[in-house]
């Protein structure tokens, strides 16, 4: 469609021009935009306050209101760095984003045996897709969904691909796990959403309240008894991250149901308290409840 290829056009100007704007100044840039997101657009601000309150009910409002400040320069440096992505040579993105232990997946890749790396929207997930493919050894799956204009959506795969990550449908899940169960694959999922499916969702207490969490991660683990690997992104400094990666699982199949997808959201839990501005706050995480079934 024209407006497809128009919004494409658009886009790739945006691309270049971000891409010609040195390290040095991109930074004065994003505090713009966070100026922008937190002063005259007051992007999603009711519900990062109504997030905060419910998840750190012990602390001031003053400091959750530091923790969103905090919150606005965090989602604009992801901003301009997922646009500073489609440019960056391999070489910045291992220096950028660099994985501290990638030996952890070795003794399973000398197996031809996958696994499954699992992260939350913390720091600059983004990036995962870049770096994944250029410093470990097993081929990268993301699974992601798909962005609503398809010359966009084409061109993230293709730039991704050029890294060495495939990028495949959430929708497409179970396709993606079966079609490549021949190979040796790291299957990335970033696994903190509301579930659509409440009936398939398991609930547990995070952040003090009552939350419905996916059931893929467990899921695809428990099929195929891949070992699961949780990814902690920690931003360094703007524009430089190292990733640790440790094992929630490495036999799935002998946990007890929901025992995963606990260990997970208790990791996620801690990376958060611990850098609570650099979760993504802006999405009403806790929008829906558990249905009580009737006697």
């Amino acid at each position: 469609m024209l407006s497809h290829a128009l919004l494409f056009g658009l886009f790739f100007i945006g691309l270049l021009i971000v891409a010609a704007i040195p390290w040095s100044l991109l930074y004065g840039f994003s505090n713009i935009i966070a100026l922008l997101f937190s002063k005259a657009i007051r992007y999603r601000h009711a519900v990062m306050k109504e997030n905060l309150a419910l998840a750190f009910p012990e602390k001031l409002e003053e400091e959750r209101d530091e923790i969103i400040a905090k919150n606005y320069r965090n989602l604009a440096d992801i901003t301009v760095e997922a646009l500073r992505g489609f440019f960056m040579s391999r070489q910045q993105v291992r220096k950028r984003h660099k994985i501290i232990n990638p030996e952890l997946l070795d003794a399973y890749y000398s197996k031809g045996q996958s696994v499954i790396g699992v992260a939350g929207h913390f720091n600059n997930w983004e990036w995962g897709a870049l770096s994944a493919g250029l410093q470990i050894k097993h081929k990268p799956i993301a699974l992601y969904k798909p962005l609503a204009n398809p010359l966009i959506d084409s061109f993230m795969r293709w730039t991704r691909a050029k890294k060495g990550t495939v990028m495949a449908s959430n929708a497409k899940t179970a396709e993606a796990f079966e079609s490549t169960k021949n190979e040796t694959c790291i299957y990335i999922l970033i696994a903190d959403q509301s579930p659509v499916d409440l009936e398939k969702a398991y609930w547990l207490t995070f952040l003090n309240q009552e939350t419905a969490c996916l059931h893929g991660p467990e899921k695809y683990a428990s099929k195929y008894n891949y070992p699961v690997i949780y990814i902690d992104i920690q931003r360094v400094k703007r524009g430089q991250y190292e990733i640790h990666l440790s094992e929630l699982a490495t036999s799935p199949t002998e946990l007890p149901e929901g025992a995963l997808t606990e260990a997970y959201m208790r990791k996620l839990e801690e990376s958060i308290k611990q850098t609570p501005h650099a979760w993504l706050w802006t999405h009403r995480r806790w929008k829906r409840t558990r249905k009580v079934k009737s006697a």
